[in-house]
């Protein structure tokens, strides 16, 4: 059976997975385009959504608001800078440690006590919670005793302007209970310690409009933790310019008011702890110099009495200036020996750890060559070495440490550290030679020096004492001098460039992005709708896919447009309006069937199609109607004896017909009845039989066709679907014209195959194909409605030749009535 291949779902799928498969080679933009055209109320549905969703979102949502600040970080000192104070160590990548300084917890910690950030008060809607950063009547005072507390709401309602009630609930506003209190008095209870007062600054006028303006007020206390792990996470420090080291503090909050005074608190805190940790270092060398000074003075002063008692009691009386002299030269030869042998010893240590240790420590060795004259001679070694771990540091953040770019960068560190080992090693060759040579002047004078009496030795030690602890006090007076005019000198040069504002302008939720998300959203889930409607469209549009996709030598006979009026009983229609655009469609038909068979004599046309309402008895009255208008004698057979629909065309009686035709009850004669149109005459199909296959292939049938040629030019038969049942195809084989109806945007594609079969099968070989009731006026697709044989006649928007009226009877979209010409 034929109609055994329209359920065949595997085919189904089969077909939509060969679409999918050729989707981009075999894509037909006028068919997506009026498959677009059709599911334009999709698009508009979810417009309507997704556009009520943003509403919802943006009337519902609550605002967040940005601020943002701007520092300039410098490490200027000026007093350092006059007075030339050595720093024993610089902080190399001050701006990096400025922007981790400013995410760190201690820090932020810092900038929560100052504005007091632990209490939050709120004012609670419908569907959301308004903050009331510094805009309460109220202040509170609340210790709270038990870690479950923290995150409670505490609700406020003031009955009066000195007392109220206070209610707690959990975090969702529930569990409640009540507790009166009085303003200025604390509430002692079992979870905390409570104190509220009026807000300073306010009138009683002032406090009693605030308390009946705020509903629903209740404050939270939030853990320590909790609230500094949320700054962290809303603050937003970045490095906004290297070279002019400025960096930009940002966060975003729920109030602006509150977004301002913490970017700005930030800036403020900054400046005192720069101050802070720039001072600690003068005042650690202070305490040092001046415990230093206490004991040194009282070695100079034990020094000087020493001195002083050496020469009354010796009654000592020599030229002093003579020995001072001597004493000098010998002091100084040895404070170079001293300086010598000091940094000989510095240098054997570096050399040493260079030589065990390939790890260098460039900050460690700045440090330790500090104020030595060899400082110079390798700081530009160590200062290539220490740009070479830089440049390690920033590629690990990229690459693993095993990379072919952190092997080339250890290669060149490895290169540094053997030159700055070299240079060491020749620094302490020098130091050597002039060691050795200080130590012979060092001898020399010291063999002068002890060829002298007694009593000028021992004068001579004293007096050498007495000096050393002379110039070490006033060094150290010196230093202190100097040290204490840094310290006073200590000003932050960390610059406020932008201060924070209370910007009233929500940087979310953003209308024009909710809106324009919305409609993307719209149009890309209608897209999707439309081309999941187009992957699995199965409805034929045009001729152009009937020849496509048969393999058989199919004759395109034509089109039959859709017709948009309300169509009479009758069904036909072809004598209403004889220039009308369906009835030179037809015209078309009747003139196309020439060039399929010329021959003289009467004719069969037989008519069928795949399933019912595909409009083949609407085809079969008209195209008789149209051929009875050339004077040719017409009868119209009605064998879909299962679903009779021909008397119900023409408005007659059906009680006698083909079924009691070809069993012989009635004559041809009491059968046929004539139409309105002169020259057309119907044979109804009659009361329904149990066997109608049978009588349509008995003799009688081929005999009752033999006598009306004699009567007839023309027989029209109206078979039923062979989708459905096997009727019709007899009497499809036996026409001379055997027509094929399918139905535009009605007919499914694989109902094409069955023309395959009639071909290769049943041996239909001068089958042709109409197609009924297509849109003409759909501009994007009418291209498709080409003929494709070279004979056919094509219809576009200009027609032509009809006379529709058009006034009154336009197209109306949604509100046209939609006519069912089956």
């Amino acid at each position: 059976m034929l109609g055994g291949e329209l359920h065949n779902q595997g085919g189904n799928f089969d077909m939509y997975r060969d679409r999918l498969t050729k989707f981009s080679s075999e894509f037909e933009l006028g068919l997506f385009l009026h498959i677009a055209k059709r599911n334009l109320i999709w698009i508009g549905i979810l417009l309507t959504f997704t556009l009520s969703l943003a509403f919802l979102y943006l009337r519902y949502t609550t605002p967040v608001f940005q601020s943002k600040s701007s520092i300039q970080v410098n490490s200027n000192n000026q007093a350092r800078q006059i007075l030339n104070a050595n720093q024993q160590f610089q902080e190399e990548n001050r701006l990096a440690g400025t922007v981790e300084l400013l995410r760190s917890k201690i820090f932020i910690k810092r900038v929560i006590n100052k504005l007091d950030l632990y209490t939050g008060f709120f004012m609670e809607g419908t569907f959301k919670s308004t903050e009331l950063y510094l805009s309460t009547p109220f202040t509170v005072q609340l210790s709270l005793k038990k870690n479950d507390m923290f995150g409670k709401r505490f609700y406020v309602t003031f009955k009066n302007q000195k007392s109220g009630i206070l209610q707690l609930g959990d975090s969702k506003g529930k569990n409640k209970e009540e507790i009166h209190f009085e303003l200025d008095k604390w509430i002692t209870q079992d979870g905390f310690d409570l104190k509220m007062s009026k807000s300073p600054g306010l009138s009683p006028d002032e406090f009693d409009d605030a308390i009946r303006e705020f509903k629903n007020m209740y404050f939270i206390r939030f853990d320590e933790n909790a609230i500094i792990a949320d700054l962290q996470h809303r603050l937003e420090i970045r490095l906004q310019n290297e070279l002019a080291k400025t960096i930009s503090i940002g966060i975003k909050e729920f109030n602006p008011a509150k977004a301002a005074d913490i970017v700005n608190a930030m800036a403020e805190e900054f400046q005192r702890f720069d101050i802070e940790t720039e001072s600690q270092s003068s005042e650690k060398v202070l305490d040092f110099i001046n415990e230093q000074l206490r004991n040194v003075f009282n070695d100079l002063k034990q020094s000087e009495d020493t001195l002083e008692d050496f020469r009354k009691k010796q009654d000592y009386n020599t030229n002093e200036d003579q020995v001072k002299s001597n004493l000098n030269r010998i002091g100084i030869i040895e404070d170079q020996l001293l300086k010598a042998e000091v940094e000989d010893k510095i240098l054997e240590s570096i050399e040493s750890d260079l030589d065990s240790n390939k790890s260098v420590d460039t900050y460690k060795l700045i440090s330790t060559l500090a104020g030595i004259e060899s400082e110079e001679s390798v700081r530009d070694i160590i200062k290539s070495l220490e740009a070479k771990f830089t440049e390690k540091e920033n590629l690990l953040f990229k690459v693993t440490p095993n990379s072919f770019e952190i092997k080339q960068v250890n290669r060149q560190i490895e290169i540094q550290r053997k030159l700055l080992l070299q240079s060491i090693r020749s620094l302490r060759d020098k130091r050597r030679i002039r060691f050795m040579d200080l130590k012979s002047k060092s001898d020399n004078y010291e063999s002068q020096f002890t060829n002298k009496p007694e009593k000028d030795m021992k004068y001579a030690r004293l007096l050498r004492f007495f000096g050393i602890n002379e110039k070490y006090y006033t060094l150290l007076l010196e230093k202190r001098t100097e040290f204490s005019i840094s310290k006073a000198g200590f000003v932050s040069q960390t610059v406020v460039l932008e201060k924070g504002l209370a910007n009233m302008t929500a940087v979310s939720p953003d209308k024009n992005s909710a809106i324009l998300l919305a409609i993307i959203a719209a149009f890309t889930l209608g897209l999707f709708i439309i081309i999941i409607r187009y992957l699995t469209h199965n409805e034929i549009n045009s001729l152009n896919e009937i020849t496509k996709q048969t393999h058989a030598t199919v004759s395109i006979l034509g089109i039959i447009p859709k017709y948009d009026r309300i169509i009479p009983v009758s069904q036909l229609v072809v004598d209403k309006n004889p220039k009308s655009l369906i009835a030179e469609s037809f015209r078309t038909l009747r003139s196309n069937l020439q060039f399929i068979s010329n021959a003289p004599g009467t004719k069969v046309i037989a008519l069928t199609s795949t399933i019912s309402g595909e409009g083949k008895t609407f085809v079969a009255i008209n195209l008789a109607g149209i051929i009875a208008y050339t004077g040719k004698k017409v009868v119209i057979l009605d064998l879909d004896m299962r679903k009779p629909k021909i008397h119900k065309g023409f408005g007659v009686g059906n009680e006698l017909g083909m079924s009691t035709l070809l069993i012989g009850k009635n004559t041809l004669e009491e059968c046929t009845q004539k139409s309105t149109l002169p020259n057309l005459d119907l044979i109804t199909s009659g009361p329904i039989p149990p066997n109608p296959s049978e009588l349509i292939i008995s003799p009688i049938m081929d005999e009752l066709l033999e006598k009306l040629k004699n009567l007839y030019d023309i027989i029209v038969i109206d078979n039923p679907p062979i989708g459905l049942v096997t009727d019709g195809i007899s009497m499809i084989s036996k026409a001379d014209y055997p027509i094929y109806v399918f139905r535009a945007d009605f007919s499914k594609r694989n109902y094409i195959q069955i023309l395959d079969r009639l071909h290769n099968e049943s041996g239909v070989k001068k089958l042709s194909v109409v197609l009924n009731s297509v849109d003409i006026n759909r501009k994007t697709y009418g291209y498709n409605y080409g003929y494709g044989y070279g004979y056919g006649y094509g219809y576009g928007n200009n027609y032509g030749y009809y006379e529709e009226k058009q006034s009154g009877e336009k197209r109306k979209g949604f509100f046209r009535k939609k006519i069912n010409v089956s």
